[in-house]
This record gives structure tokens, sequence and C-alpha cells, in this order.
């Protein structure tokens, strides 16, 4: 919400008005926005409704943030809103400012809303070919096809896609199967295992700074609140990075767990994380692997050899040998010399070691595609001999088409993997048509790449999400795939989804293919491979500090340490599509307790009845005499008249057996220092007996 209320802060307001003057005829996208410094139009890619929540959330907060007014004037998109509609209208000038448009957010006639161009209006390609400048961060989560941001809405692409012709695909599967599938970095089951299982665990340079000054208390383990570095104490780079690399072990040591998992359920295909070893290649504080991480990372390999699994890496976007600026190229370097030592350490087997590849995005195009190529072929010629035997170009979304990198990639003797996915967004449209129908005629020239180095051929497949329209939004994977692409039954194919392991598995399960039976449905909100978390008794003052040494001895563990996480007897690994919360335990519902009304708590407690006295005097309740009430409940006349009626008169007989009876629960009770209910009355049967 506040990384929300800053974007809001930093864009330019869009102001509602009235209903659209537009000429006969005119159309426009119903959810359409126009941003007056771009001039695009932009539309949210879900509702607009979820724009109007966060305007409406500054509108709360205006009054307590003066940076709301703006000191120059601001250039606003008006638009308008009607059932079932949003139009923008012409782009006009005001110079109010924004708390003032605020003010009348809640006003169905004018509503302000602000959005950030600097992200609605980026596209993929800006930020590849730099020609955008944005954070780390929010860049890598704007190319990301498995982010869950947002896209915007450009409409005339959005016009353009609409129109385009339908994909001619193949009718032909690849039954049966008989190569490897695989999947990217990421094991959603061992995730959220007890203890987690995965291999990106990964920091801040904060962090790492941090870390350079001793604990508190040097003898005890670290924690995150009551032993934490000691910053007035003296710094030491050799105790920051003994922190990063102890966070790059434990993700090496993973990997052998998810291997040997992978294994038992039929996958024998995985791509590494790229994020094993946290800041390896950064300029400042990148490190080398050796020889810290040799012998854990040789581990692994042996398990790869042993089980006769295939990995891949993937480095990310932003490595690009063609880009213009020096620093981008030299920041590649060191991260595919990162990648290789990764890779080498490991140790595998010849043919294993060729097929252990790392897949590159040539990146972005910088206003010419020959210069870029020409950068690539200069950059690539200076390279070591193993990032060059290992080096594989992809096929992208955003700039390079298989047309595209096939030329270089014979030219250079570089392996091209195919994408099916990004081939059905950017394609050659001069050459072939959308679907996987036109690009079988190039199979055999992009099989001989891989051939002429004896690396086994992969290839890449993901499939849209079901509401994607425009090309930026078919960037996005969804969370499974509903086939197999026409490939050569033999193919290492990866599939690239937001489920990772499961969509292997969906697939495996809707074709019957090898391994599909090796998996059962998870039991929802339950791990039977799992040895229950201890929690030690904990003292109390009720107990008088009593000390349950039976009870702080743990359990016997049920399930031996290498068969956690791993399925259980029944291998019960796989859960449906959406119900990823399975994988976790259940939620508790706390119910709160029935409020009773102040009437009936009051009644409970005069009916309270305490059995003995200090003087072994019995109590037994009866109705106390009350004081009339200043405030009496609203009767009827007809009851009131019939209580008058009811009414006894008074004798001097009960005046005095009140009298008699006040004056004894009065010594009684000065008697006596028990705390009594004041309903009760004392009865001695020893003097009555008498």
């Amino acid at each position: 919400m506040c990384r929300s209320f800053a974007r809001l802060l930093r864009a330019p307001p869009i102001q509602h008005a009235g209903p659209p003057r537009s000429s006969p005829g005119a159309r426009r996208h119903p959810s359409s926005l126009r941003l007056p410094d771009r001039s695009i139009a932009v539309a949210s890619a879900r509702s607009p409704a979820l724009v109007l929540g966060q305007v409406f959330h500054v509108a709360r907060l205006a009054p307590r943030f003066p940076l709301l007014h703006p000191s120059a004037p601001t250039g606003l998109a008006v638009f308008s809103t009607y059932p079932g509609k949003l139009v923008a209208s012409t782009p006009q000038t005001h110079s109010q400012g924004l708390a003032h448009d605020l003010d009348n957010a809640f006003n169905p006639e004018a509503v302000a809303m602000a959005i950030d161009t600097t992200v609605a209006g980026v596209k993929p390609a800006d930020i590849l070919n730099g020609d955008v400048s944005l954070p780390a961060g929010q860049a890598e989560a704007s190319l990301d096809p498995e982010s869950d941001e947002d896209v915007p809405v450009d409409a005339e692409e959005l016009q353009e896609a609409l129109g385009r012709p339908p994909p001619v695909n193949s009718s032909y599967l690849p039954l049966p199967w008989k190569g490897r599938l695989g999947y990217a970095c990421l094991n959603t089951y061992l995730r959220y295992s007890n203890p987690p299982v995965f291999c990106s665990r990964t920091c801040r340079i904060a962090s790492i700074l941090e870390n350079r000054h001793p604990l508190n208390d040097p003898n005890e383990p670290p924690h995150p609140t009551k032993n934490r570095p000691n910053r007035e104490q003296p710094a030491d780079v050799a105790r920051g990075q003994a922190f990063v690399e102890g966070l790059g072990l434990a993700n090496a040591r993973d990997l052998v767990k998810l291997l040997r998992w992978n294994d038992k359920y039929g996958i024998k295909f995985m791509r590494l994380s790229s994020e094993m070893f946290p800041f390896a290649s950064h300029k400042e504080y990148g490190y080398k692997l050796a020889p810290f991480a040799s012998e854990v990372l040789a581990d692994a390999g042996r398990v790869v050899a042993e089980l006769g699994h295939r990995v891949s890496v993937h480095p990310g976007q932003f490595t690009q040998l063609g880009s213009p600026r020096r620093e981008v190229v030299e920041s590649s370097y060191r991260d595919l010399e990162y990648h290789s030592e990764m890779l080498q350490l490991l140790k595998l087997p010849p043919q294993q070691d060729r097929d252990a590849v790392m897949i590159l995005h040539m990146g972005g195009v910088f206003g010419d595609k020959a210069a870029t190529l020409d950068r690539f072929r200069e950059n690539y010629a200076v390279l070591s001999q193993d990032i060059k035997n290992r080096l594989v170009l992809e096929n992208d979304d955003v700039s390079w088409t298989v047309h595209d990198l096939l030329p270089i990639c014979e030219e250079l003797n570089i392996p091209l993997v195919l994408d099916y996915h990004h081939h059905n967004i950017l394609f050659d449209g001069n050459e072939l048509r959308e679907g996987t129908q036109d690009i079988m005629a190039l199979y055999d020239r992009i099989a001989a790449t891989w051939s002429r180095k004896d690396i086994t051929q992969k290839m890449h497949y993901s499939e849209q999400t079901a509401p994607a329209i425009t090309p930026r939004q078919r960037r996005k994977h969804s969370d499974r795939v509903a086939t197999l692409p026409p490939c050569v039954p033999t193919m290492d194919l990866m599939i690239e989804a937001k489920d990772k392991e499961q969509a292997v598995f969906e697939l495996m399960r809707t074709f019957k293919l090898p391994g599909h039976d090796l998996i059962n449905d998870l039991i929802p909100y339950t791990r039977t491979d799992e040895n229950q978390p201890f929690k030690p008794p904990r003292n109390s003052k009720k107990n008088g500090g009593f000390v349950d040494l039976e009870g702080a001895v743990p359990p016997p563990r049920t399930v031996p340490d290498e068969e956690v996480g791993m399925g259980g007897p029944e291998r019960r690994v796989y859960w449906p599509r959406g119900m990823e919360e399975w994988l976790r335990p259940a939620k508790k519902i706390v119910k709160p307790k029935p409020s009773t009304s102040p009437v009936k708590r009051s009644a409970s407690k005069k009916m309270k009845i305490e059995p003995t006295t200090p003087n072994g005097e019995l109590e037994t309740p009866v109705k106390k005499s009350t004081k009339t009430s200043t405030r009496r409940a609203p009767t009827s006349a007809k009851s009131r008249t019939k209580r008058k009626a009811d009414q006894v008169e008074s004798t001097p007989e009960s005046d005095e057996v009140g009298r008699m009876s006040a004056e004894m629960e009065k010594t009684v009770t000065t008697e006596t220092s028990t705390r009594r209910s004041s309903r009760a009355k004392k009865i001695n049967y020893t003097e009555d007996s008498a």
C-alpha cells in the first residue's frame, strides 16, 4: 500500500469529468485512459475499480500529506464514467492542486485519479534498451513472465491484437513420450515443507554490511531480535563475507535433496537458480565460489551423475553482450563467469557437462539490430572457452525472433533453443504464421546447431494466461500447460509455468507419461512426511514453579531426516490447480466468545452461591429486597394495575420480621471477613435444632 501511495504521489493525476464529447462514429476502448506526457492510452489489465481504490486511499490521506499539492501545473487526462464504461476524453491542462481534486474523490461527477506513467507506460523493450531507468527490482518484476504485477494495456496495441489472425497449430503429439520434462529453479512442495527446501535464499547488501559487525553475544547463534549484530563494534569484511557465503552453502546443500525428490517422481531435468550464491557476480561485493563451495557443489554433481539428470542455468535479462554500454557488457562478463564456475564445480561426466548449458537472450535492440549483432560478435570473441562451450541463444518475446537469431547461431556455432511461447508472440510475419505448424519447417536447421557441438537438444514450452490479449499480457506464463508441443518424443523439454513441478505432474497425468503413477493427491493442509514441531512446556506461576522435566524432552522423531518432505509412503505430492494453499497448515479460526448482555452478566453474579463459611455455617440463596431503582423499564398500565391489586398490605408483624432479618445479616457480615454473595442469608442449623 505504501509503495502504491508513493507511486501515486509521483504520477500526474487524471481527473474525472462528465460524459465524453466524441464525434459520431468514434470508438474508444471502454477502459482506456490517455496520458498526456506519452500520448498513449493506458488501461488497467484488471479493472478500473482497482485504480479507484488507490485513489480513495489517497483521498483519505490527503489532509495529512501536504506533498499532494503540486507546485507546478500538472497535465491532466480527463475521463468520464457511466454505467459499465470508462472512456478517456481530450487531455487538458489544469493548474489546480491534486489535493483539490482529491477533495472531490467521492463525488460521482468529479473523481480524481492518479496513475504512475513511469510504470504503466513502460514497455519491456524500453527497459531492455535502457531507454527507461527503473530500480533493479522493479525492472526485473516488469520483465518477469511469472510476476503477479498488473500489465497495462495500450489501446492501439489492444486494437492491433484483436485483429491478428488466429494461430495455426500442429495436431502432432510426441507420444509415446521418451524425453525428459523439467521445470525451473523452485519446487513448490519442498518450498513449503518444514524445514523448507529451496536454492534461492538471498539477502540485501545492507544485510551484508550489517553482518560485518559481531553479534551482541558471539557465543549464541544469531537471532532476528534477541541476538543481532552490534553496530557499535568494529566491522570486519570477512565476517560479512562469511554471512553471504553461508546463504550460498545452504542453497547448494538443499540442491541435493531437491534432485533426489525429482528423481523419486520421474523428473530428470531442472534449471538451477541463478540466485544460489547471492551477489556472486556483483561488481563490489562479488566473490569466487572456490574453494569455499567446491565440496558442496561436487556433492550435488555426484548426485546428478548418479541419477542421470540434466541441469542448466539461465542468466537474467540484463546479461546482454550486445549492449552499447560498456558497464553492461562488463557486468555480463562477470555474470557469465559466475554461472560457468558454478557448473564447472559440479564436476559432471563429459556428456552431462556438455548438456549443462547457459541460456542467454540477446537483449535489447538499441535502435539497430545489425549494430547490436556486430557488438555481440565482438564481445563473444573474448569470452572464455568454457562459456563459449555452454552458451545457447534463445528467441525472446520482445525483440529477437527465431529468424533473427538462427543465422548468427549458425555463423558462430552457438546452439539455438526454440521457445514456443515466445515464438507465438514474436515472429517474422513475412516468413511464417503464428502457431506451431509453420515453425516445424525450421526444425532441422535448429537441431543442427546442437548436434555440431554434440549437445543434447532442449526446447522451452509455456502457455499464456487465459485472459491475455495484447503481446505484453501474453508474456505472462500460465499456472500450468494443457498440451505438449510438436517436438520429437526424445526432446528435453523445459516447462516454464508458475506451478513449477506441478505443471510437469499435470502433463504426466493428462497424457499418462512415464511417472504419472508415482504421484498421488495431497491431503488438504496435511503433511504425513514431517515431524511434528516440538514446543517445550512453559513455566508459569500457576503451577508453583514446577518444572516438567519429562515434558521438556522432545519426542522421538518418527520421520528420518532424509525422508522429511519426500511425500511419505503414499507419495502425496500433487495439489490441484489453484489449491496451493493446501501446502500450508490450515489457518486456525478463533471464534469469538458469545458476548452476554450486561443484564444477564449482573444476574449471574447475583446468583453466585458459596457453600460454606469459616464458621461451618451453610448459606442458602434468598431473595434480597432491592431498593427502588431510579430508572425503570416502561411497563404497561395493565401490568401496573395488576401489580397494585396483588400487593399485600404492610403489617407491624411483617415490619418486625424485616427489621430482625436486617439486623441479623448486618451482625454476621461484621463477624466474618469472607466474601459472600450479597443475596445469601446465613442459617445456623445448630441453634434451630436446640
